[in-house]
């Protein structure tokens, strides 16, 4: 029995080093990125998982149909007992165009191992909502959930507090996913 749970340990701890070793070979790629290119990418990004949000909720169309503004950010959590997260995004005004970058970031305590890379697409009902998360940054609480896909179509039927939130994984669109504990802020360094 010790020697399985001595093979797991050693096996989870080679693990999270190849996960470390790639987060730091992407987090190099970025580094090595200028402002115009990192700008480009987290664009290109944004609107690929707008799209698929789009694509794969009826409901997404509607809102979006009504929303002010949006917001997708692309994100990275590593759980080793604890865990933490960050990535980019961008906020976009529909009626100017206009963008703001921005970051986020999170910080956890629970059971975990391992990484999970997903994005997150909000729609702002109307330009106060959307001036808020941009000007001063926006947590989110223990209430704060995004829903969608086909088992939770209905779920997200409407704004909730001027936020419609969609969470995107490798498995697609999630319905029901926790969001909490995740603070949003401007990227002062691309929006100069």
């Amino acid at each position: 029995m010790r020697r399985v749970v001595y093979f797991a340990l050693v096996l989870s701890t080679v693990g999270l080093v190849a996960l470390s070793n790639a987060s730091l070979a992407a987090e190099e790629s970025w580094e090595s990125l200028n402002q115009e290119a990192k700008r480009a990418k987290i664009d290109g990004t944004a609107k690929n998982s707008l799209d698929e949000v789009l694509a794969k909720s009826t409901n997404a169309s509607e809102l979006y149909g009504k929303a002010y503004g949006w917001a997708a950010f692309d994100n990275l959590k590593i759980a080793i007992g604890w865990s933490g997260g960050g990535g980019n995004g961008v906020a976009v005004n529909k009626k100017d165009g206009s963008r703001t970058y921005m970051k986020m970031g999170t910080v956890g305590i629970g059971l975990g191992l391992g990484a999970q890379k997903y994005q997150v697409v909000f729609f702002f009902q109307d330009e106060k909502t959307f001036r808020n998360f941009v000007d001063k940054g926006w947590q989110a609480d223990a209430t704060a959930q995004a829903a969608a896909g086909t088992a939770g179509v209905g779920a997200q039927t409407g704004f909730v507090n001027g936020i419609a939130i969609y969470q995107l994984t490798d498995k697609g669109l999630m319905a029901s996913a926790d969001i909490a504990g995740t603070k949003y802020w401007k990227n002062k360094k691309l929006n100069k």
